[in-house]
């Protein structure tokens, strides 16, 4: 039996046991994948200040997210297709979601709809991430969805305009459900559980899309109805137009610069998430963790900054935190948890990262998150040539 101690330990288990053309969607960026890398690799140039004879009783990673109260200040990310890296997987990953007492944030473009989630995490609130898409009517409707379902957040995502690029996914020919080619059905014998999972669910396709766009009933129509759907016309008119639909909490999700920060201040925005989609778009942009400080310094005093991208370990949330985010989201690692093992493993994947930022902020000389601050990083000139 696999002993599981990290993230990483799920990701190995999760790349047996979830089909290929999935498995790559999650773990994969745009083009080079140089950013996507970077998002990881960038946490390790900033080192810990470990502090001794310090009284470590009494810990608590405790807070809130745009007033949501956390058991710690992390988040699960919207992700698209979740469902296909296990059956079901959206609702498996809410109710561990709301089991741990985190957000969980459902992606517009997720297997199981809004109203099916809702109904099986007994109506919990979570949050529910917004594509911008030419189609207003649609968008109107799924946002009016969305609060009959008790969302209790919007997360508004404006980095895919266009979509970047992902030589994997070209390669796979990647679609939900897999099309019946030999190299697919091959794939699939070696995936027993997981196929096993998809007999048993009816969800199979794009829950919030299909059957609620007139003439998308099936895989053909809807491709060909999403390939022209994303608005390159997006604008911040847009986003206050969404604002006043929406009425209540709303997050920009896509911001990697200090003047979209202020934009995102000016739309009356609650909070803010420094994302670079995953490494997804633009290949070449700098990590997530990189951007962080500076947009921090620019809007961090007139709005909640978060954080998204590379996030494997307690370690990397509390890195974050004292880089000034008041959240983090998780994606990958909780995708590498749900494909491994369900719902136990998303379970799983949060007790990992909650052990680590617990024990993380204590050898660095705190007991409670709302006290981590910069100076539990070393300064960069210490070891930046190291």
């Amino acid at each position: 039996m696999t002993v599981i101690t990290c993230i990483e330990d799920l990701r190995v288990l999760a790349k047996k046991r979830v089909p290929r053309m999935f498995y790559d969607y999650a773990d994969s960026g745009s083009w080079t994948e140089s950013t996507y890398r970077a998002n990881e690799s960038d946490f390790q140039k900033f080192k810990l200040r470990q502090r001794v004879a310090v009284n470590m009783s009494g810990r608590s990673t405790a807070s809130t997210m745009v007033g949501v109260p956390v058991s710690m200040p992390v988040a699960i990310a919207p992700t698209g297709l979740t469902g296909m890296q296990h059956a079901d997987g959206e609702i498996l990953a809410a109710r561990a979601a709301k089991n741990f007492g985190v957000p969980f944030t459902l992606s517009t473009m997720s297997i199981g709809s809004i109203e099916e989630v809702a109904a099986h995490t007994d109506n919990h609130p979570f949050w529910f991430q917004l594509y911008v898409m030419r189609d207003t009517d649609f968008i109107e409707r799924l946002i009016d969805r969305a609060k009959a379902a008790g969302c209790s957040a919007l997360v508004l995502t404006l980095d895919l305009q266009i979509l970047g690029q992902r030589h994997k996914d070209l390669k796979n020919g990647l679609s939900a459900p897999p099309k019946p080619t030999l190299s697919n059905i091959i794939n699939l014998m070696s995936k027993p559980r997981w196929c096993m999972g998809m007999l048993r669910t009816p969800r199979r396709h794009f829950g919030n899309i299909v059957g609620h766009v007139k003439g998308v009933e099936n895989m053909g129509s809807l491709s060909a109805w999403t390939a022209q759907q994303f608005d390159p016309e997006l604008s911040w008119s847009d986003v206050e137009w969404i604002k006043k639909r929406w009425g209540g909490k709303l997050i920009i999700k896509g911001i990697m610069d200090a003047e979209d920060a202020r934009l995102a201040v000016d739309s009356g925005a609650d909070a803010l998430i420094v994302s670079n989609h995953g490494g997804r778009q633009l290949d070449g942009a700098p990590s997530s963790i990189h951007a962080l400080p500076e947009i921090v310094a620019a809007v961090g005093h007139e709005i909640e900054v978060h954080f998204d991208g590379g996030i494997r370990s307690g370690q990397d949330v509390l890195k974050a935190v004292a880089l000034g985010a008041r959240g983090t989201y998780i994606g990958r690692s909780m995708l590498y948890g749900l494909g491994a093992m369900g719902e136990a493993g998303v379970a799983k994947a949060l007790s990992i990262i909650h052990n680590e930022l617990d024990l993380t902020m204590a050898f660095c000389g705190h007991t409670q998150i709302s006290t981590v601050d910069r100076r539990i990083l070393l300064p960069d000139a210490i070891y930046a040539n190291k």
